[in-house]
């Protein structure tokens, strides 16, 4: 079974454990009949727990509360899949994602891109990484020489940086290009937090992580992050981004929109708290978007795809995936 195959299943399984506990509750149909909503329930990643990530969202979400006018309550969830359904069953009508998961929530959940994230440094790009426990000499050349020699930590299935960038950038670069399913002695799906503990305690040899997980390990758990080193990093890739379902009230989708523009931005005390709270999130601005800049992302599914059929002989599949590469590299080549 491919590891695509292998983390799909694994992230279908947790998302459809928790949507059946959703199922009674939630917002409501507001949305879906172009009603104002009563409540905006907004999906974060919680990397480590909701503990941890609570108190770094919420002051924002207060801020967005008030600039609205309509209660915002935080939605938790484990993995990227759970957001996405989440957001395709309109559970959750804001969501802060990472760049793959955004694309699945425009295509999955009618969502649309109305902003990206820009960090302290005013970068809007992060890299994937490959860690391994520092001190263990276990170099990129002996990972990649696979042998089902050590145990290999990859990200939720869905995520940009633990899966896609990886895939992209490294296992399928190489020739002939690497399945982590065959290469490794075992292969566990997990996200960057519990990837990057598995590293620090031995329980795998190496993972998946990426530059930001690498920013908070440091902040939050300097010892663990202190037993980690990278062996290895991907070209840069989009930032996370602010996505919203399409069908929301157009007038409360401005004030979205306009919040997260504005926020931050200008002079006096009221923005110095609210930049406050930013680099508490190790962010410095949100920065207008919209779907295209979500395009090389795309380009990165496709190759994957590309390199799926093409490993399972799907003639079709590889013909599919080469007219898409082909489109999106046309669209690269004529923007200014």
């Amino acid at each position: 079974m491919s590891i695509a195959r292998i983390t799909r299943r694994l992230g279908i399984m947790a998302a459809s454990a928790v949507l059946l506990g959703l199922s009674a509750c939630g917002n409501g149909d507001d949305s879906a009949t172009g009603a104002a909503p009563t409540e905006i329930d907004f999906a974060i990643l919680s990397a480590e727990s909701q503990a941890s990530a609570g108190p770094l969202w919420q002051p924002l979400l207060d801020d967005m509360s008030k600039a609205i006018g309509v209660p915002v309550k935080p939605f938790f969830g484990s993995n990227y899949t759970v957001l996405v359904e989440a957001m395709k069953g309109n559970q959750t009508q804001v969501a802060w994602l990472s760049a793959k998961p955004s694309v699945e929530a425009i295509d999955r959940a009618d969502a649309e891109v109305i902003a990206r994230t820009v960090n302290k440094e005013g970068a809007d790009s992060y890299r994937s990484t490959l860690i391994v426990k520092a001190g263990s000499g276990i170099t990129l050349q002996q990972v990649l020489a696979c042998g089902k020699r050590f145990n290999f930590g990859i990200g939720d299935a869905v995520s940009t940086s633990g899966t896609l960038a990886p895939m992209t950038f490294l296992f399928n670069a190489q020739t002939p290009p690497i399945d982590p399913a065959v290469c490794f002695k075992t292969v566990r799906s997990a996200n960057h937090q519990a990837n990057a503990f598995a590293v620090a305690t031995g329980v795998v040899d190496v993972a998946t992580s990426n530059t930001v997980n690498t920013v908070f390990l440091t902040r939050e758990n300097p010892q663990i992050a202190a037993q980690i080193q990278e062996i290895w990093q991907s070209p840069p890739i989009p930032e996370s981004g602010i996505v919203l379902r399409s069908d929301l009230d157009p007038a409360i989708k401005e004030k979205i929109r306009s919040f997260f523009l504005t926020y931050g931005q200008g002079e006096g005390v009221e923005a110095d708290r609210q930049r406050q709270v930013l680099a508490g999130l190790e962010y410095s601005q949100f920065r207008a978007a919209d779907n295209s800049y979500l395009n090389p992302v795309r380009e990165m599914i496709a190759d994957q795809q590309l390199s799926d059929a093409r490993r399972s002989g799907d003639a079709a599949g590889v013909a599919t995936a080469q007219a898409e590469l082909q489109r999106l590299r046309s669209l690269r080549e004529v923007q200014p």
